[in-house]
């Protein structure tokens, strides 16, 4: 089975650029917000999209994301609904790779099988779940394998290479790899040993590498094409959404995806 991440990802490398993964909260401002916000940066160049589902006890999330998901879980955003978000958007011409990032409680509340199998039917690609280790997520890795979603790992700077290498093994579409200590948000800078733990993950697999957490200027980005194959942003642009009337949010989402842009190009190219 062909892996639509994966092949996206390595096509756009191939171009000479890195791809670039916006995050968008599900529900937020509304649901037919996220319609149009993620067809707006699809269309200023996103490589591949995540879409978060809202959930009331986040592990990873910073103040920002954090907020968003908790407007969107007042407006009664279930993870139903955010499935329902990604066939929407498959049915309306949406062709990039669609992936759910969110915590393993929501997918539990369905099912892990019913998760799966509607995500799948959906047209969503893969599955980012933060509180989920890889040496506990056989049951979902089997779920999705079944009808071919990816579930993603995310990798830290405190991963142990033990840690690292089993996460590898078992992991599909591409490699998460968390580029700060703490949660998400917005940052002046990157951490200067997250080229180390990329160099660490690719002995380990072939897999792409993605690094997120703190991605929120054109130089991150090019920094990030130094060493890896894409750049995940999220709080930065839910700030971005958020600055100006509500009505204009797409536009200013495609505005700022399009800023990052620039910083894609592969050193040489």
């Amino acid at each position: 089975m062909v892996n639509r991440i994966q092949e996206r990802l390595s096509s756009i490398r191939a171009e000479g650029r890195i791809g670039l993964v916006p995050f968008v909260t599900t529900g937020y401002p509304d649901l037919d917000a996220t319609q149009e916000i993620v067809h707006a940066v699809v269309e200023a160049g996103a490589a591949v999209v995540e879409l978060g589902v809202p959930f009331s006890d986040p592990l990873a999330d910073g103040p920002t994301v954090q907020r968003s998901s908790h407007l969107a879980l007042e407006r009664g955003v279930t993870p139903a609904d955010c499935i329902a978000a990604a066939e929407r958007l498959r049915q309306s011409g949406v062709d990039v790779p669609l992936v759910l990032m969110g915590c393993y409680n929501p997918i539990l509340s369905i099912g892990v099988e019913e998760f799966c199998r509607r995500s799948g039917d959906a047209g969503v690609d893969g599955l980012i779940v933060p509180d989920l280790p890889a040496d506990e997520s056989g049951p979902l890795r089997e779920a999705a394998e079944a009808v071919g979603l990816s579930v993603i790992p995310l990798l830290a700077l405190t991963s142990t290479e033990a840690r690292i290498q089993a996460a590898c093994s078992t992991a599909a579409g591409f490699i998460y790899c968390v580029s700060v200590l703490g949660v998400t948000g917005a940052r002046a800078e990157l951490s200067d040993r997250t080229e180390g733990l990329v160099k660490t993950i690719r002995h380990h697999t072939d897999l792409p590498v993605a690094v997120g957490f703190g991605v929120s200027r054109p130089e991150h980005v090019e920094a990030v094409a130094r060493f890896a194959d894409a750049a995940v942003v999220g709080s930065a642009l839910i700030d971005a959404i958020d600055d100006g009337p509500p009505e204009d949010a797409a536009r200013r989402a495609a505005s700022f995806v399009s800023g990052l842009m620039a910083g894609t190009a592969l050193p040489g190219r």
